[in-house]
C-alpha cells in the first residue's frame, strides 16, 4: 500500500509542479523584464492569462511583482501538500499547511534558479546558438543574479560567478526553506 501512495504523491507533485512552473516563470519573466516577442514568454502568457486576468482586477502588480501569479503558484503548492496529506489520511493544522506550502513556494523557486543556471552554464562552455528562444529566456531570467559579481570572480578565463550564487542558492535551501518546512511540518501535524 505503501508503493501505492508513493506513486500518487509522485504523480501529484509532478502535475501541481508542472503547473506551478508556468505561474513561476510568468512571475519571474515579468519581474526580469523578459523579452515578449519570445515566444516561449508568448506561450507562457498565453496559458497563465486566463487565470491570472480575473485575479489581477483584485490583486495588481506590486512594482515589477506579479502578487497575482505568486498568489497562483502559493495556491497549487497549497493544494498540492492537502492533496497529500489525504493521502495518508491526516488532517493538517491550517497554519501549518499555510507555511508549508510557503516553504514548498521558496524551496521551487530556488531549485528552479538552481537548474537554470547549471543549463546556463553548460551552454556557456558549449558553442549554443544564443538566439535560441530557450536560450533567450534562461538568460534573461539568470542574468540579474548573476550581474553583480560577473567579472569580478574570474580567474583565468573561468567566470567563477555562476557558482557562487548556486552555493548561494543551496545556502537559502538549507537555512531558510528548511527550517521554515520543519515548522510548518511540526505545525501542520500539530506537534
Amino acid at each position: 500500500m505503501t508503493y501505492l501512495l508513493n506513486a500518487f504523491s509522485f504523480l501529484i507533485d509532478l502535475l501541481f509542479g508542472a503547473v506551478a512552473t508556468l505561474f513561476v516563470l510568468r512571475l519571474l519573466a515579468e519581474a526580469c523584464r523578459v523579452d515578449f516577442n519570445n515566444p516561449l514568454s508568448q506561450f507562457v502568457y498565453r496559458y497563465t492569462n486566463p487565470v491570472l486576468a480575473p485575479i489581477r482586477k483584485l490583486l495588481p502588480n506590486w512594482r515589477r511583482i506579479n502578487l497575482a501569479a505568486l498568489l497562483v503558484a502559493w495556491l497549487l503548492m497549497l493544494i498540492k501538500r492537502a492533496l497529500q496529506f489525504a493521502l495518508l489520511g491526516i488532517a493538517p493544522g491550517i497554519g501549518g499547511l499555510l507555511l508549508l506550502s510557503l516553504a514548498d513556494l521558496i524551496d521551487f523557486v530556488l531549485i528552479f534558479y538552481l537548474v537554470l543556471i547549471f543549463v546556463w552554464s553548460l551552454t556557456s562552455l558549449i558553442q549554443a546558438d544564443r538566439q535560441h528562444p530557450v536560450l533567450r529566456l534562461i538568460s534573461s531570467l539568470v542574468n540579474p543574479l548573476l550581474r553583480p559579481l560577473r567579472g569580478k570572480l574570474v580567474v583565468g578565463m573561468l567566470d567563477f560567478s555562476p557558482w557562487v550564487v548556486m552555493i548561494a542558492l543551496v545556502l537559502a535551501r538549507i537555512l531558510l526553506v528548511a527550517p521554515l518546512a520543519n515548522l510548518g511540518s511540526t505545525m501542520a501535524l500539530g506537534g
